[in-house]
């Protein structure tokens, strides 16, 4: 048999709600705006899959270089390198 190569592949646990949590986002998380220079966390959002960053920057913090459309230009370091992110407002948290 062979095996799913798909984006979501091995993301069960990672990309898991708490069952009080399920359901809609707030549209408040949608429309937020983040400017350049801000630190943010990307946090994927499991329920919105339009503008999903990969399962590998779950959890990293980066710093916002700018807008591309509707999306936001997250510049990540992964593995000693840096690399940008295009991923909407609902999978990135403001970090304090």
């Amino acid at each position: 048999m062979k095996r799913s190569k798909g984006t979501r592949q091995g993301t069960r646990k990672i990309l898991r709600k708490k069952p009080s949590e399920r359901g809609l986002i707030p549209i408040n998380k949608a429309l937020k705006e983040f400017e350049e220079g801000e630190k943010v966390k990307i946090k994927i959002e499991p329920s919105v899959h339009k503008g999903q960053p990969h399962r590998r920057f779950q959890g990293k913090i980066g710093v916002i270089e700018g807008k591309q459309g509707s999306a936001f230009v997250v510049e990540v370091n992964d593995g000693g390198k840096k690399k940008k992110v295009i991923t909407r407002s609902e999978h990135l948290e403001e970090v304090k």
